[in-house]
């Protein structure tokens, strides 16, 4: 007998995690600095070093501290502080804020393993503006602080406790603003993380479709549903055949953030949420299988992205779209050979019931670029194996049809630490797919396997939804497969999710109106 789960009412972030993080002026006992390398001790820690006892100069004066690039280094001063740690910033000439978000990360760990409350932050104000440091500074923090032990059960040896410890961290005036921001900001991303590492049997169709309601309630977005039934009358029938075998229906989730006074919009981010991947009929060997609850987490960025572009009141208008569906097998089941009708009249050929992402995606990008007109479309999925064997996890592939918007996103990647990689898209690409019976197959075999992804959603992105060889509407299509979850901790993830994605879209927005003129 199979048996589930019983499916709970959603979770919001605060109340699953066993810590938080405050940027409050609450002094304490503990000084913590962020030290660039040198032998020589800034002037701006001279007070500091003389009420520590000389514990600064005395460590940068021994041959063995380096201050290289994420090290972190404990004192236990005479007098002053019971601890002081010391983060490494490397060179100056290499220092960029990505290296200030993993020492705030390494901070939190450190403060978290000795149990610490409170932490005073000094951080050296050098070379960058208050306001993006200390952004990069609450993003480090709220980033090295997450957790997903929402499953431990009793030989996990965990006491749960209705309260939770809280770190503060008491920091300069200047900064203190750009902190707040920054965990605002690594608090939705973390919301995403959450949302992947759920598990199937709970996360389903249905449980995001509740928890965005009652997300979109508290932060005052506009929440709409099209339900299966509702799907199936529009001709969304890509979304509909993908999810017909699923525990819970398919839906489509519209989360709508609308400025009294928009200076430009809508955009639109769409993100791929297929809650499990089996691969339908085309089904996935065992070791394939293990790790496809992740197979949502284009969506589940949209939906942190979201989250953060409300609460940071930008003055764009943006949609987000997440269509979620469970690609599972039963005599409901679409399968190979099946003639498929999208929601722009659009015909495909099934060639592969595992290439299942590109057809949900396709349903959304028609509707939404028919619904809203927007100015700008990006997608986000964790679409094919090929990007990860081409990119590896370090970037992101990016497809894009203006030159101009794929400027726009890469420096938003290297400002957030969310690279991307552009790979070609030519309409010989989108010519491959042709099919026999039908206008285009959505798989094509391996022979450029990620662009044959990208090539076909070309088809769903332009007016009216309908194909657009004049690419009228920017386009960029993010293959996130490689960077969506990890298999190794880093200090600013743990094994797992990455929530990849949510900054990145924020930054591109934020900055819509400075990269558009």
């Amino acid at each position: 007998m199979l048996c589930r789960a019983v499916q709970p009412e959603p979770v919001m972030y605060r109340s699953i995690h066993a810590k938080t993080i405050a940027a409050k002026p609450r002094p304490t006992d503990l000084a913590v600095t962020l030290y660039t390398k040198s032998k020589k001790l800034p002037s701006q820690y001279r007070v500091l070093d003389r009420s520590v006892g000389g514990a600064l100069s005395r460590l940068i004066r021994c041959d063995e501290f380096r201050a290289e690039k994420g090290e972190l280094t404990t004192l236990y001063p005479p007098k002053g502080a019971s601890r002081l740690f010391v983060l490494g910033m490397g060179e100056r000439a290499t220092f960029t804020l990505e290296t200030l978000r993993v020492a705030s990360a390494r901070l939190v760990n450190a403060a978290s393993k000795a149990k610490l409350r409170r932490v005073d932050l000094r951080p050296l104000v050098d070379g960058l503006g208050t306001r993006e440091m200390g952004c990069a500074i609450g993003e480090g923090l709220m980033l090295g602080n997450f957790s997903f032990d929402t499953f431990k059960g009793t030989t996990s040896n965990q006491i749960s406790s209705p309260v939770r410890p809280r770190l503060s961290v008491h920091i300069e005036d200047d900064l203190r603003a750009g902190v707040a921001r920054g965990l605002l900001i690594g608090e939705s991303v973390n919301v995403a993380r959450q949302l992947a590492a759920t598990p199937p049997n709970i996360a389903n169709p249905t449980y995001l479709v509740s928890y965005c309601r009652k997300m979109a309630r508290q932060i005052g977005l506009d929440c709409s549903i099209v339900d299966a039934k509702k799907a199936r009358a529009m001709g969304m029938n890509g979304l509909v055949s993908v999810g017909a075998a699923g525990s819970a229906p398919p839906a489509m989730i519209c989360l709508r953030h609308r400025p009294a006074r928009p200076r430009a919009g809508p955009i639109l981010i769409v993100g791929k949420a297929i809650t499990f991947d089996t691969g339908g009929y085309s089904l996935k060997p065992r070791d394939s299988m293990t790790g496809m609850k992740y197979d949502k987490c284009g969506g589940m960025a949209v939906i942190g992205a979201m989250r953060a572009i409300a609460q940071c009141r930008l003055p764009i208008e943006v949609v987000g779209l997440i269509p979620a569906a469970e690609n599972m097998i039963s005599d409901r089941a679409y399968r190979v050979d099946d003639i498929l009708t999208l929601f722009n009249g659009v015909t495909v050929e099934v060639t592969n019931t595992d290439a299942e992402g590109r057809l949900v995606l396709a349903d959304a990008l028609a509707y939404g670029c028919k619904r809203y007109k927007p100015i700008a479309v990006i997608d986000l999925a964790t679409l094919t194996g090929g990007v990860v064997v081409a990119l590896g996890n370090w970037c992101a592939g990016s497809f894009c049809n203006d030159d101009s918007f794929h400027d726009v996103l890469h420096r938003a990647g290297e400002h957030c630490g969310e690279r991307i990689w552009r790979l070609p898209l030519w309409n010989e690409h989108k010519q491959y797919l042709k099919a026999t019976h039908a206008d285009i197959v959505n798989a094509s075999g391996r022979m450029g396997h990620p662009i044959q992804g990208a090539a076909f959603l070309a088809h769903f992105v332009g007016p009216g939804g309908k194909p657009d060889p004049g690419c009228s509407i920017p386009w960029a299509h993010l293959d996130i497969a490689g960077v969506a979850s990890v298999e190794s901790g880093s200090p600013l993830c743990p094994k797992g999710p990455t929530g990849w994605g949510v900054r990145l879209l924020l930054r591109t927005i934020e900055t819509w109106k400075e990269s558009s003129e």
